[in-house]
């Protein structure tokens, strides 16, 4: 799983344009500059024991730019209760890490009235599905890394919610990392996204957890 995070994080920095990270104290150190995520802590060790959380959120108690620690693991009740226990604040919903085989994966034709379209820049593949309004109505991006691909930022519009569109841009994503010779996909899942990539046979590998100091939690 550590090295399942680490290049889950390649290709995350990638979509993003962010710099790598420094990895020290068993987490990955993004310093992003936001100005609501000024910094962010990732653990890499899903199934450390919980209290050796402990140090890493101190750590985010004390700063005083936005810092946001994300901890995937197999213990989340443990966790959030060490992270509670420091001070900070734990966001309403959690996240999940999610898997699978890119070349079985769906591919869905853009419903009547809708058009899909791929382009690729560097390591990154975009989709866009519009309406025949000219609408943007979903999209979304992927990096291919070796053979995994990362899938980020998959959104579709409020007003074209409900047709399977994220599954539409989905299965173009994954379609065209796999001609790129990826074969893992790779993703970190928002509760309204593991809906979708569990429809599309993504497997959970570990539940998110994720806090921020008081003074910084929305």
């Amino acid at each position: 799983m550590t090295e399942l995070i680490r290049r889950w994080q390649q290709g995350w920095s990638e979509c993003r344009g962010w710099a790598p990270p420094v990895e020290s104290h068993g987490a990955l150190d993004f310093l992003l500059g936001q100005p609501d995520r000024h910094r962010e802590l990732i653990t890499l060790h899903v199934d450390a024991v919980p209290e050796s959380i402990r140090p890493l959120a101190d750590v985010v108690a004390t700063q005083e730019k936005p810092t946001l620690l994300t901890v995937p693991t197999h213990h989340p009740e443990e966790v959030e209760q060490v992270l509670r226990a420091a001070g900070l604040t734990l966001r309403a919903d959690r996240e999940w890490i999610m898997t699978r085989e890119v070349a079985t994966h769906p591919r869905r034709p853009a419903p009547a009235g809708y058009t899909c379209h791929t382009t690729v820049t560097g390591r990154v593949i975009s989709a866009e599905v519009r309406h025949e309004s000219g609408d943007l109505a979903a999209s979304g991006l992927a990096a291919v890394i070796g053979t995994d691909t990362i899938p980020d930022k998959i959104v579709t519009t409020d007003a074209h919610r409900r047709r399977g569109l994220g599954s539409v841009v989905m299965g173009a994503l994954m379609t065209e990392a796999a001609n790129q010779g990826a074969s893992t996909g790779i993703l970190f899942a928002s509760p309204d996204g593991e809906r979708l990539y569990t429809a599309l046979g993504w497997v959970t590998e570990a539940t998110v957890v994720m806090a921020t100091s008081p003074r910084h939690a929305a």
